[in-house]
């Protein structure tokens, strides 16, 4: 063997060694960098807080998307609650989670953040355990139109439930059974949450009557495909913060939310209980509720904070915009969506939506 071959059987030989001694340490790496999984609506976290977290905890987060409340607890259902580490969810199914055996505790203990949480999104709503959950942004909803197409101010829920003739076919409604329903009676005059008999039976006539006008129950596209945006749908049923997006994508879009009032909605994250990256959870939640990082996220999605630490960073034009911020006049006329329904309005409730999604 020549010097040259010798030499290069050394180096090669030096290489193997050193290799073979970081191989614990690529190992260890490889296992402190966690992933977790977050069941979210698509398009509801800002991407670039994601991208920080990561970065600063070397932790990872998966994202798997629901089109409904409904959805996603059909998903959670499947699972046992098992195969997620967080989820997003609306106040009304929490208790019914928890009863499951499927929530974690989620208080300061495990999130010192979220002592910045406004105390009302705690309390809102009938039934929500105490301590399992952390809000996560709130706002409400309304009519966005195409001022192109219709021609007429939009005032009243009802000019979207008892529609114009020429509006057959360009309507857009949420699948969603609190807000299809709730705003319906709204239209009528009756509260929200009514379980009246008799109300509910001409809530009925009113959903069926407005069917062949609607297009489509569904959350919107927030990007140039969304028919809002191309001219496909002329008018429907909006979350406030998607409306605002879309508003950008084009100069014809109107938002309202109509002189009856709105449905208010706040959003909460929850801590699934058979994860294996509890820690890793809590972090992120704690991370999302740094004052800093809250106004962020309602910014990127043009919600309302319920972290009062961050609204006091908030721009005044951000604070001050009514349709991200309800007026006092509008809160008082609108209602958040009650959890402990009678048994039977819930039944008939339930009966409807069914009937009309399923037409």
């Amino acid at each position: 063997m020549n010097s040259n071959n010798f030499n290069k059987l050394q180096v090669l030989f030096g290489l193997f060694l050193a290799f073979i001694g970081l191989l614990p340490q690529m190992v260890d790496a490889a296992e402190s960098h966690e992933e977790l999984v977050l069941l979210n609506w698509a398009d509801y976290i800002a991407p670039d807080l994601l991208k920080t977290f990561s970065e600063r905890y070397k932790i990872s987060v998966k994202e798997v998307f629901f089109e409904s409340d409904q959805a996603r607890t059909e998903m959670l259902l499947r699972s046992q609650g098992r195969g997620y580490d967080l989820a997003l969810t609306g106040a009304s199914d929490i208790a019914a989670y928890r009863k499951r055996g499927w929530v974690a505790p989620l208080t300061e203990v495990q999130v010192p953040n979220l002592k910045h949480a406004d105390s009302r999104w705690l309390k809102a709503f009938n039934a929500i355990p105490e301590g399992y959950a952390a809000p996560y942004l709130w706002g409400s909803l309304g009519i966005l139109y195409r001022t192109d197409k219709v021609s007429y101010p939009i005032t009243s829920w009802k000019q979207l439930f008892v529609p114009d003739p020429a509006l057959k076919g360009r309507i857009r409604m949420l699948r969603d059974p609190r807000d299809l329903l709730g705003l319906g009676l709204k239209s009528l005059g009756y509260s929200y949450n009514s379980s009246n008999a008799d109300e509910l039976k001409q809530l009925e006539k009113l959903l069926l009557a407005q069917q062949p006008f609607v297009s489509g129950y569904g959350m919107p596209q927030l990007n140039e495909t969304s028919g809002f945006v191309t001219g496909e749908h002329w008018i429907g049923m909006v979350f406030n913060g998607d409306a605002l997006i879309l508003k950008e994508l084009t100069p014809h879009l109107h938002f309202v939310i109509p002189q009856e009032g709105t449905g208010l909605w706040c959003d909460y994250l929850i801590v699934m209980q058979a994860s294996a990256h509890k820690t890793a959870a809590y972090q992120l939640i704690d991370f999302l509720n740094q004052p800093e990082n809250a106004v962020r996220l309602a910014q990127y999605l043009q919600y309302a904070s319920t972290n009062q630490a961050a609204e006091k960073l908030l721009p005044a034009d951000y604070l001050k915009n009514p349709l991200i911020y309800p007026s006092k006049q509008v809160l008082d006329l609108s209602e958040t969506a009650a959890i402990d329904l009678p048994p039977r309005g819930k039944k008939q409730r339930a009966a409807i939506y069914n009937k009309i999604i399923q037409n």
